[in-house]
């Protein structure tokens, strides 16, 4: 594929060479072929122009993934506006802080968002205008009524005889100029608003068509799990796939593990891209229950046999995922060791990658075939990392990154970014971690995660998480600290303990917590494990709000 030397050329680019294909599909709905979206993008840019939005002011976007989402996401960009992608799971305090904060002229909003935001809150707001239909929810501009309402006689006088190819010309992006302001969901206080320019996008987009796109051919369909205003969803599965020709697939509905598991079967994606949380659910409920039977494990023991039952259970994973995806990439978060370390024994092609929403967001990936166990990649092309370290391959530091990729700074925030930004142009990424000499980067933890024992030992909570969630009963878990000792929160697996007494229930965590701290030195075992009786709180990739737990 030809390389865009601006990131709106590749949107362009894209639109041309596969005019007649198939585009976006709302997963059971309808479907926009790439001449479809340039059509409803250059409707968008007319409206945009007559209701007197200039280059460079901010349009928000709020609701559940869609093709109009992708389509008033693609119209922002090529216009020459600033997009505001706000996750629909925030609540309506936070989305009328980040419309205001971000000074949005125009709001876009999914059906239920559109029932839970109060437009009094916004006063500068122009516009609201609804993304399934583009219908105008509110209008404090006449220029604005005018345009929405004779939107279909302006677009029929400007292109008397069609709209054709040759009439796309999108605005030119320069490298540093911004294009979206992401608004994190954060664990403390109210979200910060990352500014991306545009060489973030080009150089996360250019990296994936040049290493992925060989293995994803222009067509193949591509399914959103991931919400796309996070930038791991927005850049690695949409933008990605969008300039790649891929047909995307959107579960514009409460993505549910059974809804991804028959969109999976159905849709048959090229790859999958998602949170350790929706892989760990599959492998969990409909793999360990068949493998970890008495006779499985004999059969596995026997080295003639164990070839044949493994190639057998990696095809049944593999269908689970639709049977075609070139490999699974993972991020976001960290993978279960136990359900990493059983993928890589079956051969199946998993990969873990790793970035943050102030690096748009990649800093480090590798192909399935050069996976190391417990690695998340080696820093991608136009990015460089580095540990803070004096021996960063023994001794966790902080992880550093720098490059193309790296954010303008957090919007009308100065402290802020002086705080993440140092004078090299180092972003910190607040995560420990180590590497190894082939540069691999290996996550221990978060640096405000981190708990000092009764000696001053580094304890990495993380690390003891990952061990408890694969015993007996346990769905998720928080370590806390209560003085010198450490406790563990426990949320059981509900599907488990349905025929077990609570007395029962505290008699196998007791024994998990036995066993568990065999496992680990003296400074970092558990004194107690507390059940939990709801879910715990998590950001929108899935990360628990483990703040709110603290002692």
């Amino acid at each position: 594929m030809e390389n865009g030397s601006s990131f709106n050329q590749y949107i362009q680019n894209s639109i041309i060479r596969n005019w007649d294909a198939d585009a976006l599909t709302d997963y059971q709905g309808q479907t926009l072929q790439f001449h479809d979206v340039a059509r409803k993008i250059e409707k968008l840019h007319i409206m945009f122009e007559n209701c007197g939005i200039q280059k460079g002011d901010k349009i928000a976007i709020c609701g559940r993934n869609s093709s109009h989402w992708a389509v008033t996401f693609l119209a922002t960009l090529t216009y020459g506006a600033v997009a505001v992608p706000i996750l629909h799971e925030f609540n309506a305090e936070q989305i009328h802080n980040i419309v205001n904060h971000s000074g949005s002229r125009l709001l876009f909003v999914g059906d239920f968002i559109a029932k839970e935001i109060n437009p009094d809150e916004m006063p500068h707001v122009d516009g609201i205008i609804n993304i399934p239909d583009f219908s105008l929810m509110i209008s404090r501009s006449e220029k604005l009524t005018f345009a929405r309402e004779h939107l279909n006689m302006m677009f029929g006088e400007k292109y008397p005889k069609n709209f054709r190819k040759e009439h796309i010309n999108y605005h030119e992006d320069a490298p540093e100029e911004l294009a979206l302001i992401n608004y994190t969901s954060g664990t403390t206080g109210f979200s910060k608003g990352v500014m991306l320019p545009y060489r973030g996008l080009w150089t996360n987009v250019n990296f994936c068509i040049k290493h992925l796109g060989k293995q994803i051919p222009s067509g193949s369909s591509v399914l959103d799990i991931l919400p796309m205003a996070h930038m791991y969803g927005l850049s690695i599965e949409f933008l990605f796939g969008f300039c790649n020709g891929s047909h995307l697939f959107f579960l514009n509905r409460l993505p549910s593990p059974s809804l991804i598991a028959k969109a999976f079967t159905e849709i048959r994606p090229a790859i999958v891209i998602s949170v350790p949380l929706i892989i760990e659910k599959i492998i969990r409920k409909k793999v360990f229950p068949v493998i970890q039977t008495n006779r499985m494990r004999l059969l596995l023991s026997m080295p003639v046999v164990s070839k044949k039952v493994k190639d057998k259970i990696r095809e049944q994973v593999y269908e689970a995922f639709g049977g075609r995806a070139y490999e699974v990439i993972v991020g976001g978060a960290p993978l279960s060791k136990e359900v990493e370390q059983f993928l890589m024994s079956i051969g199946f092609p998993i990969t873990v990658g790793y970035g943050a929403t102030e690096c748009s967001p990649l800093i480090s990936y590798v192909d399935w075939h050069n996976f190391v166990s417990g690695s998340c990649g080696r820093p991608i092309e136009n990015m460089e990392a580095c540990i803070a370290s004096n021996d960063p391959r023994n001794v966790p530091g902080e992880i550093l990154a720098r490059g193309s990729g790296v954010m303008l700074g957090y919007y009308k925030n100065e402290e802020a970014t002086r705080e993440a930004l140092d004078a090299d142009g180092w972003y910190h990424t607040g995560d420990l971690g180590t590497m190894d000499a082939q540069g691999n980067i290996f996550i221990r933890g978060r640096i405000k995660n981190m708990l000092l024992g009764a000696s001053g030992q580094n304890i990495y909570p993380e690390e003891i998480e990952d061990k408890l969630n694969s015993m007996p009963m346990v769905a998720e878990s928080v370590v806390i600290q209560e003085g010198e000792k450490l406790v563990a929160l426990v949320y059981p697996d509900q599907d488990e303990i349905v025929n077990f007494t609570q007395e029962e229930l505290l008699t196998i965590m007791e024994q998990n917590r036995n066993n568990l701290n065999e496992l680990l030195p003296n400074y970092s075992r558990l004194s107690a494990i507390r059940l939990h009786d709801e879910e715990f709180a998590k950001t929108p990739k899935k990360s628990i709000k483990r703040y709110l737990y603290q002692a």
